[in-house]
């Protein structure tokens, strides 16, 4: 499984909510990045997606999006190949 990285905030709703359906998809580990905490993280996240929003989400390489952009992908059946992708 490729390494996920998700740029969150404590207090996101959405973020929770993508990492307990990312779970339910057997990822075990995503690493986040609070950009809460670091304002340069939220600068490096908007240069990397052009979005203020949270979450973002990686998964290996690829830019998902959100948290109703991660739904979406698992519905057009694109998120199981990702996951499988080494």
């Amino acid at each position: 499984m490729p390494p996920i990285k998700m740029y969150t905030t404590a207090v996101c709703p959405y973020c929770n909510r993508a990492k307990q359906f990312l779970k339910s998809r057997g990822v075990e580990q995503i690493e986040e990045v609070r950009i809460d905490l670091s304002p340069e993280e939220r600068d490096r996240m908007m240069s990397l997606t052009g979005r203020r929003t949270v979450p973002q989400i990686f998964i290996g390489e690829t830019h998902v999006g959100g948290c109703d952009d991660l739904i979406a992908l698992d519905g057009r059946g694109g998120l199981a190949p990702l996951l499988q992708a080494s």
